[in-house]
């Protein structure tokens, strides 16, 4: 059955769990460069940040500045990871010429998103603890409110993986996919607040800060540790909420019209 086409039955939960676990077995067959290594890349940054500032500045949001600066940086870990298994998937798919192999069984474009992007979102969350646990060796966390940890680690993971998944459809060639990284994904990471507070900020650099969803993402998150946060959680809430759902709904679209997908 074509993805393209509408089907009224049940779903197709055995075909959806299949796309499910080919998603997560294609990172796990390479754990160390999908899982281990992001623990390699957040410690550096945290030690190479640790000693630049961290003198200077000593605390951040009444809090130590490490403190302040680990949930940031696992939160980039986890939406980078995300974003990075569902882009690669699709586009490798699509570059060897095997995307047939994922269209023709009989998945509805709700099934081969919702399958597709979680598994996005479980290597996001798995690079997410494991970067954890290896930061909570030289960092003191203290978890101040876990149901905003867990919400924003989800959300986040959802929106990236779901962003990469429609990078990848859009995407004809691997330097489309860098393209996206480059100039969407690390400027709005960097300009998140992942390193600072923006209380820090010009006031008028402050109001351009909530324009970018990446911050209420880490926003919320460090507020899960620290117990502090720069702008309104309902607010975050909201936002990360309302744009999960934009982008559910146009990738299904996407995968429904057959955009850049049909010979």
């Amino acid at each position: 059955m074509s993805p393209f086409a509408t089907r009224f039955d049940a779903p197709n939960w055995i075909g959806l769990w299949t796309l499910y676990l080919r998603e997560v077995r294609r990172f796990m067959k390479v754990y160390i460069q999908t899982v281990l290594a992001p623990i390699v890349t957040m410690l550096l940054f945290l030690a190479i940040f640790s000693l630049a500032v961290g003198r200077a500045v000593q605390t951040l949001g009444g809090v130590p500045f490490v403190e302040f600066l680990a949930p940031g940086l696992i939160m980039m870990a986890i939406v980078q990871n995300s974003f990075a298994n569902t882009s690669s998937s699709i586009t490798m798919a699509k570059v060897q010429g095997n995307i047939v192999d994922t269209l023709m069984p009989p998945l509805t474009p709700s099934e081969l998103t919702f399958g597709i992007v979680m598994g996005g979102v479980t290597r996001g969350l798995v690079v997410g603890t494991v970067v954890l646990a290896g930061m909570a060796v030289f960092v003191p966390f203290h978890i101040h409110a876990p149901g905003f940890i867990l919400f924003h680690a989800c959300a986040a993971s959802l929106m990236l993986a779901v962003l990469g998944l429609m990078g990848g459809i859009w995407a004809e060639k691997f330097d489309h996919i860098a393209a996206v990284t480059n100039f969407v994904v690390t400027p709005l990471s960097f300009l998140s607040g992942t390193f600072y507070s923006i209380d820090r900020l010009h006031p008028a650099l402050q109001i351009a800060a909530h324009f970018n969803p990446f911050f209420y993402m880490i926003d919320g998150f460090r507020y899960g540790f620290i117990g502090h946060a720069d702008a309104s959680l309902a607010v975050g809430i909201a936002v990360m909420t309302s744009i999960d759902i934009v982008l559910l709904l146009c990738c299904r679209r996407m995968f429904a019209v057959g955009y850049k997908l049909k010979a």
